[in-house]
């Protein structure tokens, strides 16, 4: 661990990382750190306990919470996107079930298309991203265009499908889609510190997002991204309680084993050992499973976080800057696998 310590520490220096980290093994053994601002203008410090935004690593949760409504009955995984949901889709295939939108198989269109497009930025322009605060602001982004694909086709990331999963959670269990995740996913792991946050709303101890400028100045992404985040992306968490995450998710404490088995997996394949479960990335070797992982980026933000099953450790990088989270978590892996 302390030959890692440096190491990481040469990593942050060298890429100027801005963030916490966290690292968990088997043996209860940890290793926490924290550098860079929360915030730059007032020089206040990231701490190990500091909130950070994880973009789409947050998709996990909405997997989860559609688990948990299929595992009380309330819907199945074939039930069709047409016969949950009364919102006008003319153009979208009738056939499209809760199974293909978790597996971003859908072949829906996407209110941002990573095929398309590489600047979330530019999004705002038309739909300014003040108005966005409720899951259905988002649909006039996408609703009314053409299938992407046909419905199971192929993997296609998808976060659009993703906020209309946060609809049929909305739908099926009468709650709005925030309330639901805080009260069954976020209070049964114990996630204390963590919760949608509106940006213009946050709470103490919450990391700003930073954009660095080519010129060498910066900008917050205060104007860069929903005012609150939605089931596709856009909670806060700390590292510690993404290692209370994973910890309760595998311990069968928010779903039961058989779905929690479900959700882990590799439902569909994206490249030659890269496969995707429900709401999770899931990475294979010629001996199985080598990771679980989520991850997230947007302007201001970059987040990693995995579970390694043949050494039972967990890893949590949180960035308040666009890119960085993976240069940490590339050098912990090289201890992690080797």
């Amino acid at each position: 661990m302390s030959n890692l310590k440096k190491r990481l520490e040469d990593v942050q220096a060298n890429k100027l990382f801005s963030g916490s980290f966290l690292l968990q093994t088997k043996k209860h053994e940890q290793l926490e750190g924290a550098c860079g601002f929360a915030n730059r203008s007032e020089q206040l410090e990231n701490k190990v306990n500091t909130r950070f935004g994880i973009a789409s690593g947050c998709k996990l949760f909405t997997a989860i919470a559609i688990c948990q409504l299929v595992q009380d009955g309330k819907l199945t995984f074939d039930a069709k996107l047409s016969e949950i949901l009364s919102i006008d889709l003319k153009n979208w295939d009738s056939n499209v079930t809760v199974h293909h939108l978790l597996t971003h198989t859908s072949g829906i269109p996407d209110y941002f298309d990573e095929e398309l497009m590489d600047d979330f930025e530019d999004l705002w322009v038309k739909y300014p991203m003040y108005h966005i605060r409720k899951l259905e602001d988002f649909l006039p982004l996408f609703q009314d265009q053409p299938m992407k694909g046909k419905v199971g086709e192929r993997f296609h990331y998808n976060n659009g499908g993703y906020i209309v999963l946060g609809l049929i959670v909305e739908k099926v269990s009468g709650l709005a889609f925030s309330d639901y995740v805080e009260t069954y996913i976020f209070e049964k792991a114990e996630m204390n510190d963590s919760g949608y946050f509106a940006m213009d709303q946050l709470p103490s101890n919450t990391a700003i997002g930073y954009i660095d400028q080519e010129d060498g100045t910066w900008k917050t992404n205060i104007y860069s991204l929903p005012v609150k985040g939605g089931s596709d992306g856009g909670a806060y968490v700390t590292t510690r309680d993404m290692g209370k995450l994973w910890k309760a998710l595998l311990q069968n404490k928010l779903l039961s084993k058989s779905f929690t088995e479900k959700l882990l997996t590799s439902h569909v394949q994206v490249k030659d050992t890269s496969y995707y479960g429900y709401g999770v990335w899931i990475k294979q070797n010629e001996n199985g499973v080598e990771k679980y992982h989520v991850m997230g980026y947007d302007p201001g933000v970059s987040f990693h976080s995995a579970y390694y099953p043949s050494s039972e450790t967990v890893s949590v990088v949180c960035s308040n800057k666009s890119s960085g989270a993976f240069d940490i978590m590339k050098e912990m892996e090289k201890d992690i696998l080797g």
